[in-house]
């Protein structure tokens, strides 16, 4: 026989099929599905497993995070790479700290590529904005990109409303009461002084009740938060008035007060105290010993005179 007869009668080699997963009879007997449903239920958990184990490699070795880096480092091999930053709307915050912010996210950007300098798409302007809203300066900050090579960074400052000291602190607060920066004695800015713990919290429930008394306010020295519940408020002629509690409360008497001072000149007169805790009427302490004779207006002799204890 030739080789090429042998050739022509040999069988023609079997095409392998995929390996099929397949479930022992033995195990299809006890289940309620055929042998066909059982195979094609086994097949679909083993493919969802096989993806699994490959979605779990992905994470491991952390594929879309390196191809980003990898296509942000290829854009700054190519120009757009940061190359300088501009910072505006700084007033009162120190630069310092604004640059702090941004430089160490620059470098972090740079050490994630190879280029050496930070690619623009490799540094996170949205973690530069988290970091700058932890100042309390800081109200609002946007970090925008500006092609080819720089970054903006914004700032919208808060407005310092007032000082505020608890126990050896010195602070200096806004209207609703954030802390923005520690203040030295030394350089006490010509603000208004609340007093006390917690008295921060309520700067706004005080400007409300200034705002009501527009012939007082100019003339406030400080305000302290007493008991947590209600303020003595201390005037630049030496004088204490003493509010109730409950804002709405403080609110009509010291309005009730501030028409009294208005008319007769309660203030500036020489008084210690006004106390205004008693619905309907003024407590009034006078600086001299008792007997002794004080000029009082008619509408202020009326009141009872003597202190009221908290």
């Amino acid at each position: 026989m030739s080789m090429n007869a042998a050739a022509r009668r040999a069988p023609a080699p079997r095409s392998r099929k995929a390996a099929k997963v397949t479930v022992p009879k033995g195990v299809v007997s006890r289940l309620p599905v055929n042998q066909a449903q059982a195979n094609r239920l086994a097949g679909t958990m083993f493919a969802m497993f096989a993806l699994g184990i490959v979605a779990v490699a992905i994470v491991a070795l952390d594929l879309p995070a390196k191809a980003g880096n990898a296509a942000g480092d290829a854009l700054g091999r190519a120009g757009f790479a940061v190359g300088g930053y501009q910072i505006v709307g700084l007033n009162r915050m120190k630069r310092s700290l604004v640059d702090a912010v941004v430089t160490d996210e620059l470098h972090r950007a740079a050490e994630a590529g190879t280029g050496g300098k930070p690619a623009e798409a490799l540094v996170d302007v949205d973690a530069i904005r988290d970091r700058l809203m932890h100042y309390g300066w800081v109200k609002d900050a946007r970090v925008s990109r500006r092609l080819p090579d720089g970054l903006v960074i914004d700032i919208v400052e808060r407005k310092p409303a007032a000082l505020w000291q608890d126990k050896d602190q010195l602070s200096l607060i806004d209207r609703d009461g954030v802390v923005l920066d520690r203040v030295p004695v030394s350089q006490m800015p010509d603000l208004p002084l609340l007093i006390g713990p917690g008295a921060n919290g309520q700067a706004s429930s005080l400007d409300r009740l200034l705002d009501g008394v527009p012939t007082l306010k100019p003339q406030l020295a400080a305000a302290t938060w007493v008991g947590q519940r209600r303020w003595d408020l201390s005037f630049q002629s030496g004088e204490t008035v003493v509010l109730p509690e409950r804002e709405n409360i403080a609110s009509d008497a010291l309005v009730k007060f501030a028409k009294l001072d208005k008319s007769a000149g309660l203030l500036g007169r020489g008084l210690k105290r006004f106390d205004l805790r008693l619905p309907g009427k003024m407590t009034v302490r006078l600086p001299r010993a008792p007997g002794e004779a004080i000029a009082l207006p008619e509408s202020a002799a009326a009141a009872p005179t003597g202190s009221v204890k908290d």
